[in-house]
């Protein structure tokens, strides 16, 4: 599969975002290994995002619903 690069922008074919499940403005990341250029996506870690919103604790308000349902 080969395709030309224009003023520095490269199109990923539909047959390899779909592959590597890709959307729109999803970020990717550019490597070298040799004379190879390899596009990775890129994931991020959410983990920092933990605690933003007190009182939000999933667990307690699961255990809430519980304990109100009908036995």
């Amino acid at each position: 599969m080969r395709r030309r690069v224009g003023a520095g922008q490269v199109v990923i074919p539909k047959e390899l975002r779909d592959q590597l499940g890709l959307k729109p403005g999803e970020e990717v990341e550019f490597a070298l290994d040799g004379d190879a250029l390899c596009i990775r996506r890129v994931f991020h870690d959410i983990s920092h995002l933990a605690g933003m919103y007190p009182g939000s604790d999933m667990a307690a308000a699961l255990l809430e619903d519980r304990a109100r349902e009908p036995r």
